[in-house]
Parts: structure tokens; sequence; C-alpha cells
């Protein structure tokens, strides 16, 4: 039974273009057949608290000596990367806040991402490699090569380090840029663009939920 986890991370409930986005991709995968499952996390409706112990970053046997974090921690915690086993793909809604993340969406990065335990340390574990994980960022303006914000996305960057390159995972990343078109009045001028950009990740998606669930 293939199964996605669909993770959602925006505060706005009612009009994000991140979650429309994420929605597609998980409708188009259930589109795949009755058994293609879907497991849903929405980091905003439910969100995680901050991690209470940097001990949390490594597995038991790396802590340091005496150390004895929290107990419900260590079974959220475990929760949450049991999930992320489960899972055949992931859908992450990254929307750009402030040029970076969302801190829900990082807090439950800090959960995951565990030395010896999820990333390889002492010895080279990493049971989320080759994991399909597609990151699905929506941002007001455009960060296109080129655009005068070339290179100010610090959103996708850092979760390609954390997913891609420590955790291992498969990354592909779809875009909606120009978002804030249609409510700032000087941006007006770019909503051709920021339909454009919008179809585009339509598309991206639908593509890669029948891709990664076929």
């Amino acid at each position: 039974m293939p199964q996605l986890l669909h993770i959602d991370s925006s505060a706005e409930l009612e009009t994000s273009v991140s979650r429309t986005l994420t929605g597609l991709f998980a409708q188009t995968w259930r589109e795949q057949g009755a058994d293609h499952r879907v497991v849903r996390r929405d980091l905003h409706r439910a969100q995680l608290p901050h991690l209470p112990d940097a001990e949390l970053h490594y597995a038991k046997r790396l802590r340091k000596p005496g150390s004895a974090p929290d107990a419900r921690a260590e079974a959220l915690q475990a929760e949450l990367i049991a999930e992320v086993a489960a899972s055949d793909v992931l859908v992450i809604g990254a929307p750009m806040y402030n040029w970076s993340l969302p801190s829900t969406l990082k807090a439950w990065i800090d959960y995951i991402h565990v030395l010896g335990t999820t990333v390889p340390f002492d010895e080279p574990n990493r049971p989320f490699s080759g994991k399909p994980v597609v990151i699905v960022s929506s941002r007001g303006n455009t960060y296109a090569p080129g655009s005068h914000n070339a290179g100010l996305d610090f959103t996708i960057p850092p979760l390609r380090e954390v997913l891609g390159s420590s955790l291992g995972m498969q990354v592909s990343v779809v875009t909606a840029e120009l978002t804030l078109a249609g409510r700032i009045p000087p941006m007006a001028p770019l909503a051709e663009r920021a339909s454009a950009s919008l179809e585009q990740a339509e598309n991206a998606v639908r593509e890669l939920a029948i891709e990664l669930g076929s």
C-alpha cells in the first residue's frame, strides 16, 4: 500500500498557495488507486513544541552521560521519525516566510534530523536514503536566477541540505512565485507572470504525484 506523508506549514489556512499545491499533489496521489494512502500532518494547526533538549539531536548512545531528555519529547521524536519511515513519498509545503522557513517546519526538521539515528555519525545509518520528497514552496516575489532577488532564497537551500545532503532523500522542488501580485497594487503588472508560475507549479505537482505514485 503506497503511503504519502502530506505535510503543510503555512499559517494561511484559507488561501495558501502552498497548501493548494500540496493538496493537489495528495489528490493526484489518491487518484492513482484505492490503495494509495495519505497521512496528513499539519504543522500549523497542530504545532510541535520547539526541541526542548539539545541531547535530542543525538541517538541515545551518543548523548552526554547523565542526560535525560523529557520522555514525552522522546516519544514525539520517535513518532515523527516513524511517520517518515513508514511513508514511501513525502510532499512538504514550505512557503517563504521572511526569506526563510516557517518556524513550524523548522521544528519538525529538528525532531527528525538525529545524528546516529537518521543521519550517519559513528555508524553509516541513513534510513531515509533515496526516499522521494517533494518540496512545494511559494513566495510573494520572484527569486529566479537573474532576478534582483536571486540568491536571497533561504527556504529551499536549507531544505535541500537537510533532507537531501544529510538525510540522503531524493529531493524535487516545485515553486510558485509572485503570489502577492494580486494583493499588492505595485505588483499588479506581474499578475500574468504569477498566473503562469502557478500553472507551471500545478502541472509539476500533478506530474510528480503520478510519477512517484506509479
